[in-house]
């Protein structure tokens, strides 16, 4: 039979004929379908999506098998949809839709087709009888007695599949291929098939859920008698660790990867604690020494990445000159890349680490101890970091100033309280790799006193032919740390041990000139304070500002104090863009910055031009670079004493005794009065007197100041030099060439003069500094002063005196 029906389409919902169920409706569509069945014969087409997401469904997008209803009664609720308790007939399917307003389609009517009448017999029994075991064992299928006693009088097939689907809590795709399926046999079959399906799943369930409570009861069981255990132990003095906390103790130490000799141990550990007493403290110290040496890495390291292009890019990112310390980065990292031998593969495809003695006996090349000496601020320690990065190794810092007790290095031993590993078992610990980038920060820092020499013990951790079996007083087993990479930073070589300075290789940074001072603050510096005040791009400082902030502002070699200078400069401006905002990008410019900084604090080195008689220029190196020194003599008659001031030591001291005994020697020669020692008082003075100044390499400064004093010859200004001068009146040679020189180009000096040994040293220079620059070698000072003293002054002659005019002639001449 064909009908015209208006439809209603369900989400998540199938309902099957012969039940009486209440949808709601609430979608224009459907509330519309109904209005028109209640004015006709109040029938409709109720049947389910294929997407329940679908908010307006086309034919298409519905199932093809429906159900036909008739609307027994609808209630309008207060949000505007429509409660509907419908009552379903037959099974019918869509045949087209009929135009219209809303969903309308043609359907026919599915007859039936009742199967083999003996199977069917049988198929009901079954049903019957598996629905009965499948609403005993569902705990969510809720049927009274009287729904039950009428599904058990069915007798036909299909109004019993329709009747035990429509209860069933399947799936809607299950309740749907039931309503789909043809021939009432093959529907009331796969109705069987899934009941019994769900009746093996209970069953399955029972058993899993009756081996669980089995397991359940035996975990509980064992529980009490653990618990029995301990407080027997208790009371018999017996171990307090439970067998699940051994075993897991146990387990750890498999897993830590140790070598035999230290598992060995850690077993013997771990049955002393099992002994323990309970409530014991050696048991909370063996539990602790077991939990260290599970935790320290003995085998786990990082895949190192031996790409000398990729390390370059990275430490040329990072820092900018440093060109000595990268290149010995750089040359390592060769090496170490032609000559590295990959870890063994076993037959599993597990990695097998050589030993420390089987890499010894391969002659692999250990990592190198590199000392990085060089004033504050140049980049020593995020050196390290670099070097971390680009070799993909984990960087661990140790700050080593101040310390004092051996203990730190070592660890303390296991009989005192609150014991603990060294510093440097704690830094392997936390990189929780074997060989990770260690920094040992500020090791000229360290000093000793009573309890012990923290610099002896550090011998044995930087030596590579010992570090492979460093003993730590604590763990008491040789540890590996020869493929840790160590790096360590000084300001001074002077306080660093000489057994300990052996063992390293001393890398000076001298710091930085200044054009990389300037470079370093525009590239580096600048834009991280920029961005970190908010400015960027709001605010630039032009170069002129930089250099002048690097000069007036700081003194040092490094830029420690450019970047504080810079956060000030981006602090005051931040507050100004506040209070006064102003349009567009603001360039900061020379002059403008002292409003953001105010007074200069320091005034550069300028060379002093025109010849002056007891006046030399000389060169001196301070901790934050070079400088410009002038040395003032004064000869006045008296009785031969010398006088030196300006805070000198002992070492200035002695220049100027060498220089007044060489001149004494060779007064003659220079034109000097062989007995000026007896009747001239000498004045040596060297300004800037609060300021420390000790060192021989003013000695040749100093003698051409005295000899001009004495001889009454003017000396040059506009040369600079440097060197230690000896009785013989041989020039020396002396350290910090290329920060002397630095200073020299920065005061306006352009002509210098260098002991000859020195002359090697002038390669340090960069070619734009050394291009400019005119550098004489002298061996002694005779050639010295031969450059620097001009001829003895003529005594001036007195103009003859003017003769007063009459007043009458005053304005006359012409």
């Amino acid at each position: 039979m064909i009908w015209e029906l208006p439809v209603v389409a369900l989400r998540n919902m199938v309902i099957m004929p012969g039940v009486t169920q209440n949808i709601d409706v609430g979608r224009p569509k459907s509330k519309r379908a109904v209005d028109e069945a209640q004015g006709a014969d109040r029938r409709v087409l109720v049947v389910t999506q294929r997407d329940a997401t679908t908010d307006d469904p086309m034919p298409a997008e519905l199932h093809d098998i429906g159900t036909l209803a008739v609307i027994k009664q609808v209630v309008r609720l207060p949000d505007n949809t429509y409660q509907v308790l419908v009552e379903t007939q037959e099974r019918v399917k869509m045949l087209e839709q009929v135009p219209g307003s809303y969903l309308r389609v043609r359907v026919e009517t599915l007859d039936k087709q009742p199967g083999n009448p003996d199977e069917l017999r049988v198929i009901i029994q079954e049903t019957k009888s598996a629905f009965e075991e499948y609403q005993r064992q569902n705990k969510t299928l809720r049927l009274d007695n009287y729904q039950l006693e009428g599904i058990k009088t069915l007798s036909d097939a299909g109004t019993l599949a329709d009747q035990i689907a429509h209860h069933a809590t399947w799936t809607l795709e299950e309740k749907q291929a039931v309503l789909d399926a043809g021939a009432e046999q093959v529907r009331l079959t796969l109705v069987l098939q899934n009941l019994t399906r769900d009746l093996e799943r209970f069953n399955m369930d029972k058993k899993v859920a009756g081996r669980v409570k089995e397991q359940m009861d035996a975990n509980q069981r064992e529980y009490y008698l653990r618990e029995q255990m301990k407080a027997i132990g208790k009371e018999l003095g017996g171990g307090e660790e439970g067998p699940a906390e051994v075993e897991a103790l146990r387990e750890k130490i498999e897993a830590a990867g140790m070598p035999d000799e230290v598992k060995e141990k850690a077993f013997k550990e771990l049955a002393r604690l099992e002994r323990t007493p309970g409530g014991s403290p050696e048991g909370t110290v063996v539990r602790n020494y077991i939990d260290w040496l599970t935790d320290v890495p003995w085998s786990k390291r990082d895949e190192e990445i031996l790409d000398i292009v990729r390390t370059r890019d990275i430490l040329d990112a990072d820092h900018y000159g440093l060109d000595d310390v990268k290149e010995r980065i750089l040359e390592f990292l060769a090496v170490r890349q032609l000559t590295h031998k990959p870890d063994e593969v076993d037959a599993e495809g597990n990695k097998k680490q050589r030993t420390a003695e089987e890499r010894i006996e391969d002659s692999e090349l250990r990592a190198p101890i590199l000392c990085l000496v060089g004033p504050p601020g140049v980049g020593k320690t995020s050196l390290g970091k670099s070097i971390a990065r680009s070799l993909n190794r984990k960087f661990v810092r140790m700050a080593l100033g101040g310390m004092r007790d051996e203990a730190e290095i070592r660890g303390h031993r296991r009989t005192y309280i609150g014991s603990m590993p060294g510093r440097i078992i704690q830094g392997m610990k936390n990189a929780s790799v074997v060989n990770p980038i260690m920094l040992l920060d500020e090791i000229d820092k360290m000093s000793s006193d009573w309890r012990g020499d923290p610099s002896s013990a550090m011998l044995e951790v930087l030596d590579p032919e010992q570090n492979h079996t460093f003993q730590d007083h604590y763990l008491e087993v040789p540890y590996d740390l020869s493929q840790v990479m160590f790096i360590t930073t000084a300001n001074s070589l002077q306080t660093i041990p000489r057994p300990l300075l052996d063992r390293m290789e001393v890398i000076q940074i001298p710091g930085y000139t200044m054009p990389e001072k300037l470079q370093i603050a525009k590239r580096y510096r600048l834009p991280r304070q920029l961005r970190g005040h908010g400015l960027e791009g709001r605010m630039e400082v032009t170069d002129a500002a930089l250099q002048r902030i690097i000069e007036e502002y700081t003194m040092e070699a490094g830029v420690r104090n450019v970047d504080r200078m810079l956060s000030k400069l981006a602090r005051k401006a931040a507050r100004e863009l506040l209070e006064k905002p102003w349009e567009g990008v603001k360039t900061v410019d020379a002059e403008q910055v002292p409003d953001y900084l105010g007074i200069p604090m320091f005034k550069p080195d300028r060379m002093e031009k025109e010849a002056q008689v007891g006046v030399a220029q000389g060169l001196a190196w301070t901790s934050v670079g070079g400088t410009m020194l002038v040395v003032e003599a004064l000869a006045t008659p008296g009785s031969g004493k010398i006088i030196m001031t300006g805070s000198l030591g002992d070492v200035m001291k002695e220049s100027v005794q060498a220089a007044v005994a060489y001149l004494r020697k060779h007064a003659t020669e220079y034109g000097a009065d062989p007995e000026f020692y007896k009747n001239t008082d000498l004045h040596v003075h060297f300004p800037d007197g609060a300021t420390p100044k000790d060192g021989p390499s003013a000695g040749i400064t100093i003698a051409t100041a005295v000899i001009s004093a004495i001889t009454g010859r003017p000396a040059r200004m506009d040369i600079a030099m440097t060197g230690e001068i000896s009785l013989r009146g041989r020039v020396l040679p002396i350290g910090g060439v290329k920060e002397k020189l630095l200073a020299a180009h920065q005061g306006g000096i352009r002509e210098v003069i260098v002991p000859k040994d020195n002359e090697p040293n002038l390669q340090d220079l960069p070619d734009s500094i050394r291009n400019e620059m005119t550098i004489h070698t002298a061996a002694n000072v005779g050639e010295v002063l031969e450059r620097l003293l001009l001829a003895a002054p003529v005594q001036p002659v007195s103009p003859p005196p003017t003769l007063s005019k009459p007043a009458s002639q005053a304005g006359a001449s012409s």
